[in-house]
């Protein structure tokens, strides 16, 4: 007797709609002809404004034009969490476009009713619904008599990659005039009728103590409105901006601060790493089916420092008290989480604080734009009711601003007599890397740290490997060794600030990997390209790898001074593939003189996007690699201005070509984050091949060119 074919699969809702099923939370219909989309994610620069309405527009069958992108709000927006981890398409992308597609059927019903036609003789074109005999109604014409307040069911199906007209399309995108024509866009251009301005006082020391504050010379400063105390949280309320900087250097002259945190020996930061109190974690086994016998045993160390957002705007927020409710507008990536985080310290209910997103100049993880918002918060309790605008000074964005954490990699390879890698063993030290707002019981905001009665700083986190990971995202190999333990040891103590910046573990995990492949494929005299070609199942893998090498010309001819070097990863091994092949020049410091670069991101919604996203991606890559680091002694930050921490100026920009793979069957997958850990390893390898050089240590300047040199004599 034959059993019964399997049922196939239920039909799930996208994760970001299953959480916020009200299809009017998502989608209105307006009198003026428009079309308002609000999704729950925010615009951070990487192009979700246009991607999203892109998605929206060619589901309901409307001109990009009618489409009104509202800013995440507490107030109405679905909550869709935190923007990070390059899933803004993957999530609320999937999310708009199911909730459209099911609203196209819902008004096609609709007008089936009243036109007594089939809906299936029904066309609709810029939202206008017609049919036969010239009949015809709109969205606008149903609106009225169509509620969306209703939750999305699972069986609506979305047009097929073949009847989209903009997926796929390089679309202008929406929020660029304004950049370019000066219209204020940012939260740093914005001014509220009314509004004051505040400036927090904080020690350079780290976690020190405000023992005593003569405020006798603040109070002369002119325009001054308040100062404000709570233990060690301390500032200024002006009528003006430069009122406030003036009565913040005159009450920093009257403070007596404590002696503060010891700060790790940055000369000695990788053995400090290694010697802490940690959470140890194994994060992933293989065993071989067949065990081979191993000949000999091949170890490296890889590390990176501590790094900085480095965002070329400072953080700033604006905050109004209304009775004892309060409004916050910030350029925060998640309102939600960092609402409940508020609500924690001020001992509030949710309803009593609206947070709004505004756009920031920058920020590529958690920066300090949560911080200066609950910083808003407190000054503005001084206000009287009016608002308070509060922007940080570039040395306190570096010195106080999480930074991303620093990472010390071992890799252990077992070769066979034939030198095939048989056992793979990767380590992995360093703190946590997020301290989000929203995630736990206790507040992660600096100042909540600083008041009379102080909440904890919580010790940084690394997200589950279901959600990517975090010290130890894109640890795992992607290549087909036999057998692999990898393991992750977590800080338990962060006399440093850590949290996320842009892809979290996956540069420093990238680097090291793809490094020390290419130190495995020297010692076999192995073409690197090859090499890992051998070693990858994943054709999606291999067709990025083969792109990037032949748009490249790989190898070309040698020439004195000159290297290239290959770096490849899928981000997070389930996002985007990216390979890159680095041209670079080595003379008195190392330049990269081109980036050529193949990305495979499933759909591509707005290929210009994504390759904007890429470019950007291995440009930022390129600073980290070359330039960036944290620089401390044992009381401070000493990098604190751009002189102290210098980032690629645009005279040493390389040149970026970018060869995208067109996948529209595809489910699409994020690009904002995919370019770093590739880019990096393919200018270290690059440099080994210019200079015989190999610099585990980064960044890649002249004096760890010096030292990879020392080692190598």
């Amino acid at each position: 007797m034959t059993s019964p074919a399997p049922s196939p699969p239920a039909a799930k809702l996208p994760v970001s709609l299953a959480a916020n099923p009200v299809l009017s939370s998502w989608v209105r219909f307006s009198s003026d002809g428009r079309v308002t989309v609000s999704p729950g994610k925010v615009e951070i620069g990487q192009g979700i404004v246009t991607a999203l309405a892109q998605i929206a527009a060619d589901e309901l069958d409307v001109d990009i034009g009618r489409v009104q992108m509202i800013r995440a709000s507490t107030a109405a927006s679905p909550n869709e969490g935190v923007t990070s981890g390059s899933l803004s398409v993957q999530q609320s992308g999937r999310a708009i476009r199911h909730a459209c597609a099911e609203i196209r059927q819902i008004f096609l019903a609709a007008a089936s009713d009243r036109l007594g036609v089939d809906s299936g003789a029904l066309e609709i074109s810029d939202g206008t619904i017609s049919g036969p005999g010239n009949v015809r109604t709109s969205f606008w014409e149903l609106a009225d008599e169509i509620s969306l307040d209703r939750e999305a069911t699972p069986g609506a199906t979305p047009k097929s990659s073949a009847q989209r007209t903009l997926a796929g399309s390089s679309v202008q995108r929406l929020d660029i005039p304004d950049k370019v024509f000066a219209h204020p866009r940012f939260i740093h251009d914005q001014a509220l009728p009314g509004m004051l301005h505040g400036r927090v006082l904080r020690s350079e020391m780290s976690a020190a103590k405000l023992t005593a504050m003569n405020a006798e010379g603040t109070r002369a400063v002119a325009g001054l409105v308040a100062i404000v105390r709570d233990g060690n949280f301390a500032g200024v309320v002006s009528e003006t901006e430069d009122g406030a900087e003036a009565a913040l250097k005159a009450l920093r002259k009257g403070a007596v601060w404590s002696p503060g945190e010891t700060l790790p020996d940055q000369s000695g930061l990788a053995e400090w790493l290694k010697s802490q109190p940690a959470e140890s974690t194994i994060i992933d086994t293989r065993t071989a089916a067949a065990p081979a016998e191993k000949s000999r045993t091949i170890r490296r160390q890889y590390t990176r420092p501590y790094l900085a957002h480095a965002s070329i705007a400072p953080s700033c927020a604006m905050a109004q008290w209304s009775g004892d409710r309060v409004r916050v507008w910030t350029h925060s990536q998640g309102v939600y989480f960092l609402r409940a985080d508020l609500a924690l310290v001020l001992k509030l209910p949710l309803e009593s604080i609206t947070v709004e997103h505004m756009e920031g100049a920058g920020c590529y993880g958690h920066n300090a734009a949560d911080d200066v918002a609950l910083d808003a918060v407190l000054l503005a309790k001084a206000a009287g009711g009016r608002p308070v605008r509060v922007q940080w000074s570039r040395a306190d964005e570096m010195s106080h601003a999480p930074f991303g954490a620093a990472m010390a990699i071992e890799i252990e390879a077992d070769l066979d007599a034939q030198g095939d890698i048989v056992g793979w063993r990767h380590s992995i030290w360093g703190n946590g890397h997020t301290a989000r707002p929203g995630r736990a019981a206790q507040p992660a905001l600096l100042a909540a740290t600083e008041l009379a009665n102080p909440f904890p700083r919580m010790i940084s986190t690394n997200p589950a490997q279901a959600n990517g990971g975090g010290a130890d995202r894109n640890s795992v190999p992607l290549y087909d060794f036999p057998s692999w333990q990898i393991e992750c040891h977590r800080l338990l103590t962060m006399p440093v600030r850590t949290s996320a910046l842009r892809t979290l573990g996956a540069q420093g995990n990238v680097f090291a990997i793809e490094s020390f492949l290419d130190e495995l494929a020297t010692e076999r005299g192995e073409d690197p390209v090859a090499f890992r070609l051998r070693h990858l199942r994943d054709e999606r893998a291999k067709d990025v790898i083969r792109l990037a090498a032949r748009r490249a010309n790989w190898k070309p001819d040698k020439r004195a001074g000159i290297g290239h070097g290959l770096g490849f990863a899928r981000y997070k091994n389930t996002g985007a593939y990216c390979a890159v092949v680095a041209e670079i020049e080595g003379a008195e410091d190392v330049s990269v003189k081109r980036l050529t670069i193949a990305v495979d991101v499933g759909e591509a919604i707005n290929p210009d996007g994504v390759i904007n996203q890429i470019e950007g991606g291995a440009i930022q890559a390129t600073s980290w690699v070359l330039k960036e680091q944290v620089r401390f002694d044992r009381e401070r930050i000493t990098s604190n201005s751009w002189t102290d921490y210098p980032i690629l100026r645009f005279s040493e920009v390389p040149q970026v070509q970018i060869e995208l793979i067109q996948r529209p069957e595809s489910e699409p997958l994020g690009a904002g984050e995919a370019a770093h850990g590739p880019v990096t390893a393919a200018i270290a390898n690059a440099v080994f091949d210019a200079l015989g050089v190999r610099v585990r240590n980064l960044p890649i300047t002249r004096d760890s060119l010096i030292a990879a040199m020392e080692l190598t004599s």
